[in-house]
């Protein structure tokens, strides 16, 4: 009974601010707008917010309040989650208004807003790339700033992102058993991050693909993928002789030399 009470008291309030809402935007009184759109921001309603936020920006494009429009309505995408248009906004108005006092922190959040869409690391690193892009401008444009350290972490957070993402587009065309692909992508991954914390596990595909593609190669390519597989053990024995691999690597090694018609004693490295 309490509820139903309290549902017919609110419901005329809330039809009530709803029509009052819809009347306001239909109206050209925009310093009532703009008024009524920080009060929005201030209560949390952020799409109404925004919304008025857009109806008056071009009224005062030019005036001593755009830019504060422009931040504001930023800050209402980005509190929607809506990281595109709000990044979008904030890069406008550090371009259009270099001097305004918001343009510092627009810089920032331009490149904190690629930051917030990039995605894990299966799927596609463009606004990764972005991120970093942004984010080291950033520190170029404002090296006294105290959001330096920020982005210099956001940055190692977004490199350590795509260093699992190499990893990930390298491995699964080992997964997929498409050993001459996986290769090429394997060789490729260690070349772009020669630092990574998967080289040990990254080599030792690289050494078991050679391996398994020399394995189903037909006669003529034989010699060659066999050959092929001894040189990839020894660059990986040469840096992880003891490493978690390193027995399963010897069989593969032991069996390439068979293969060849090669004795393992009579070999240099074991």
């Amino acid at each position: 009974m309490k509820y139903k009470i309290l549902i017919y008291i609110l419901f005329p309030l809330v039809l009530g601010s709803c029509k009052g809402y819809e009347k306001l935007l239909k109206s050209s009184d925009y310093q009532l707008k703009f008024d009524k759109a920080f009060e929005y921001f201030e209560s949390n309603d952020f799409v109404r917010s925004a919304t008025l936020f857009e109806q008056i920006a071009s009224v005062y494009r030019g005036t001593t309040k755009a830019d504060t429009i422009q931040y504001y309505r930023a800050k209402a995408y980005y509190n929607q989650k809506d990281y595109t248009m709000a990044g979008h906004y904030f890069s406008e108005l550090s371009k259009t208004y270099p001097r305004s006092p918001f343009a510092d922190d627009s810089d920032f959040m331009s490149a904190y807003c690629f930051y917030m869409l990039s995605p894990r690391p299966e799927l596609d690193q463009a606004n990764t790339y972005s991120a970093i892009t942004a984010l080291s401008l950033f520190i170029i444009n404002h090296p006294k700033s105290p959001r330096v350290e920020e982005s210099r972490m956001l940055i190692l957070e977004m490199n350590e992102k795509l260093v699992n993402k190499s990893y990930l587009s390298a491995k699964l065309y080992y997964d997929l058993g498409d050993y001459k692909a996986s290769i090429i992508a394997l060789r490729n991954s260690l070349n772009e991050y020669p630092e990574t914390k998967y080289r040990e596990e990254l080599m030792f595909l690289l050494l078991k693909s050679s391996y398994l593609l020399a394995k189903n190669s037909v006669e003529s390519k034989l010699k060659d993928r066999y050959q092929a597989t001894v040189d990839e053990y020894y660059s990986f024995i040469s840096e992880f002789p003891e490493g978690q691999f390193a027995g399963e690597a010897k069989t593969m090694y032991e069996a390439s030399l068979s293969a060849l018609g090669q004795d393992i004693n009579q070999n240099p490295i074991q």
